[in-house]
């Protein structure tokens, strides 16, 4: 089922998802090298300016993401609802992390919100596979089914 929001038949919104997942992966092991016992101040520094990039880079995906969900029927809607839902719960989640972070918060909530956020990043993309790997939304039948003859009558 191909979506709207696609550049030459390629979907965009998995193409800009990697930014803001990896970013968020990237801060937490930051935060993770810093607890850890490092030294420098800089690892909360990258850490915050990544989680920061990773809230620009994930709404920047929001909007292809959007478009493709109000082109889906009712049945996959709903999935596709709840996984909007939990990435902008995760969004949220990172805006209140960098805006302590930036104002001096000395507690380990940040930590605990990074690591909340991965988890529930996890769980949003595991919705979004679902969406994929199981309703084949944004995969291009012609495509697909050419792709599936080739391998068929390819020996090796």
């Amino acid at each position: 089922m191909r979506t709207p929001a696609n550049i030459a038949r390629h979907p965009i919104h998995p193409m800009l998802v990697a930014i803001p997942i990896g970013l968020w992966l990237f801060s937490l092991a930051c935060d993770a090298i810093h607890l850890a016992g490092a030294s420098s101040e800089n690892w909360l520094i990258v850490a915050r300016y990544s989680m920061v990039g990773g809230i620009f880079g994930a709404l920047v995906a929001a909007i292809p993401g959007f478009i493709d969900m109000l082109s889906l029927p009712w049945s996959l809607k709903r999935v596709a609802l709840i996984h909007m839902v939990i990435n902008l719960t995760v969004v949220g989640l990172y805006v209140v992390n960098a805006w302590m972070r930036a104002h001096g918060a000395e507690s380990a909530t940040p930590y605990g919100l990074s690591l909340i956020g991965v988890v529930l990043l996890a769980i949003s993309g595991w919705l979004g596979g679902k969406l994929v790997y199981v309703h084949g939304v944004a995969v291009d039948p012609v495509s697909f089914e050419g792709a599936a003859h080739v391998r068929r009558s390819d020996p090796t």
